[in-house]
């Protein structure tokens, strides 16, 4: 049977990678039972890294699920990737969460992807707490990564606990609303004991400031604290749950989730303070045929409506789509309606997911998150409904794709298997993109970094068994001319003992405006040429602009004007003509001024305000043109336009740059001439090879 709405969490850890997001997820599992052993994400043994890329790696690059139940409440932990990578990931699956713990390290404080879950989660308006992680570490410092919370992020952080102790001393937490020291033993046993006395005046003045920050969300409590009345421990938990849920503060607790060190009072603090899916309320739907908005309520006798957030790819149990009940009671063996792909979906047996396990279930009500195999149509984003009372949500998009690379598979008989097989993993993976380069006739993979697209590549072989290599893509250049030429003449003439081969053409050749594309005109006049060659000589040009004349590539925007020519009774033919045009082609076009054009592309860089000079400076080295700065928040977007030669090995370089805080969107604008110094290099390039 399904849990009462109320009696339900879905949490999601988000943060950086290697803040300890999988480990804090391992020790609530082994704290309520769910495991019998703490697991190890360094020793590979986790519950939650399943995959063997994670294993292998130490990391997680998908988001896991699972379950435990705390003081008769249900808990679903939503432990997902904290590495740039994977960060799509990340997103798509926080709209599942009710409420999200920042996991922050007390090493080295806030980094780049917390700064962006962090952002993630106020998109989503999803309540948050803050995890101060690896106290037990050498160098853990907890009041600098407090004080780097506060000064990173709004709305403001507030402390809870204070540490007892720090690096291999940390033994515990002084918890600041009951006054109470927790002190731990070995296996993450928490024993009540005396706050240490050194720390007693410390415990009071924090204690003061929480009070009042508690008070300051609730008119009523201010009220009665600014009269001076003491507020009780029971008020200061109700006001604690109300400014969280409304997302006045952030409150901040501390541990180590290795040596079980606090987690018992975290998850307390998920079951008194963060929101049910009743919490939550209403959540804000579309009529797919009006637009209009409205609500759905998560009542289990509501009309049934989910998201399907993520998608699994298995090669034998086929698609797995992950979903979150909003409103409504689903039971297995049924019909689903899709309104995103306005169809019906067959379904059988619902299950939780368990790390890498699938446990079947009954029933699922709202805020139950569900997993069911083999529907046809249904794919990440898409809208789950009765189909009698049809809704859609809005579903987040997936993070742009940065990086490209063209992809062959190592042995021909698997050619075939590559697109199919690649396009299995992108309904895992909406941030991975596909297409096929006409012009280069290349398979082009794009992803949002390099171990990211490596780990793609590692899962095609061991889900499919499809192996292939990396290579950087060719640029889809493409030669034009800059002036007409008049009265090229060419000859073809070959004997061979016995029937020859003779043909002459005589072009004039212009530049057409950008986007024109070819025009042949035949403008012959006389008999000199029979018409019956015209086509073959039209075909001799086109095939000619297809390889290329100075490098190779396409040869865009030109017009033929075929006005005359010679021919020999015997020994013309259609091939003669063909050659002749070819060659009459490749001879004019050398004749007026042939240039190279390449992709330009639009570029938007995000990017803290301490690096915009040296982001344009490299910018500028890259033949790049700024065309404006904007402000968004305390970042700084640079739009501009870059020769996409000069953007192929952008993402890692803007990462060296901003030391990971910066972030880039592109997109093709137009083609432009190539300078000549560069032009020079490429056609050398393409003659050497």
């Amino acid at each position: 049977m399904s849990e009462s709405v109320t009696e339900l969490r879905n949490i999601g850890l988000i943060g950086h990678g290697g803040a300890g997001k999988t480990s804090l997820a391992e020790a609530f599992l082994f704290d309520t039972g769910v495991t019998t052993r703490l697991g190890s994400v360094d020793q590979g043994n986790s519950v939650m890294d399943f995959e063997p890329e994670e294993v292998r790696r130490h990391v997680s690059i998908s988001t896991a699920f699972h379950h435990y139940t705390w003081k008769k409440l249900k808990v679903n932990i939503i432990d997902t990737p904290g590495d740039a990578n994977f960060f799509s990931d990340t997103r798509s699956c926080l709209q599942a969460a009710d409420g999200a713990i920042v996991v922050i390290e007390a090493i080295d404080g806030v980094k780049v992807q917390t700064e962006q879950a962090w952002e993630f989660a106020d998109q989503l308006e999803i309540p948050k707490a803050v995890f101060i992680n690896k106290m037990d570490r050498d160098r853990a410092d907890f009041f600098a990564t407090f004080k780097d919370v506060a000064d990173t992020f709004s709305p403001k952080p507030i402390l809870l606990q204070l540490p007892i102790g720090a690096e291999e001393n940390f033994k515990g937490v002084v918890d600041l609303i009951s006054q109470k020291a927790y002190l731990y033993e070995k296996g993450g046993k928490s024993k009540t004991g005396k706050i240490p006395a050194e720390m007693e005046d410390q415990v009071a003045a924090e204690r003061e400031a929480l009070i009042e920050n508690i008070a300051e969300a609730d008119d009523t409590l201010l009220e009665k604290y600014l009269d001076g009345h003491p507020l009780t421990d029971e008020e200061l938990m109700q006001g604690l749950r109300a400014g969280t849920l409304g997302r006045a503060f952030v409150p901040v607790l501390c541990g180590s989730a290795t040596r079980n060190i606090g987690l018992d009072r975290l998850m307390d603090f998920i079951n008194e303070s963060f929101p049910s899916p009743l919490d939550r309320g209403p959540k804000v739907v579309i009529d797919p045929d009006t637009r209009d908005t409205m609500e759905r309520r998560p009542a289990p006798d509501d009309s049934f409506s989910a998201l399907v957030f993520k998608t699994i790819a298995d090669p034998y149990a086929g698609r797995l789509s992950i979903f979150r009940v909003y409103s409504g009671t689903v039971k297995p063996d049924g019909f689903f309606y899709n309104s995103t792909k306005v169809t019906k979906e067959r379904y059988g047996q619902l299950f939780q997911l368990a790390g890498g396990e699938q446990e079947a279930i009954s029933e699922a009500g709202p805020g139950n998150i569900v997993a069911v195999a083999k529907l046809k149509e249904t794919t990440t984003g898409d809208t789950l409904c009765d189909e009698s009372n049809k809704i859609r949500f809005e579903s987040v998009e997936p993070l742009p794709a940065l990086m490209s690379y063209a992809i062959e598979p190592r042995s021909k008989k698997d050619e075939d298997k590559v697109l199919t097989s690649i396009s299995r993993l992108l309904e895992e993976d909406p941030t991975l993109k596909l297409n096929r380069d006409l012009q280069t006739r290349e398979i082009i993979i794009s992803g949002i970094g390099q171990i990211h697209l490596e780990t793609m590549i590692e899962k095609l072989k061991r889900k499919f068994g499809v192996e292939v290599d990396m290579k950087i893509p060719k640029i889809p250049y493409k030669e034009t001319i800059k002036q007409a030429v008049k009265r090229v003449i060419y000859r073809h003439k070959k004997q061979t003992g016995g029937r020859g081969q003779f043909a002459e053409v005589h072009f004039d050749i212009f530049p057409l405006e950008e986007g024109n594309g070819f025009e042949f005109e035949q403008a012959l006049s006389g008999m000199n040429v029979p018409r019956n060659f015209v086509p073959a000589v039209e075909k001799g040009i086109t095939e000619a602009m297809q390889s290329g004349v100075m490098a190779g590539y396409p040869v865009v925007d030109v017009k033929v004007r075929f006005y005359d020519g010679k021919s020999h009774e015997v020994d013309s033919s259609e091939m003669a003509f063909k050659i002749a045009a070819s060659m009459c082609f490749k001879k004019g076009f050398h004749e007026a001024k042939p240039t190279l054009l390449e992709p330009i592309m639009n570029i938007s860089i995000t990017v803290p305000e301490d690096y915009m000079g040296d982001v344009i400076g490299d910018l500028n080295s890259r033949r790049g043109k700024v065309l404006g700065v904007d402000s968004k928040g305390k970042r700084q977007v640079i739009r501009a336009q870059v020769p996409m030669a000069e953007t192929l090995s952008y993402a890692s370089d803007l990462t060296s740059m901003t030391g990971g805080r910066g972030a880039f969107a592109t997109e093709f604008d137009h083609y432009d001439e190539v300078p000549a110094q560069v032009l020079q290099k490429i056609v050398e390039q393409a003659k050497n090879k």
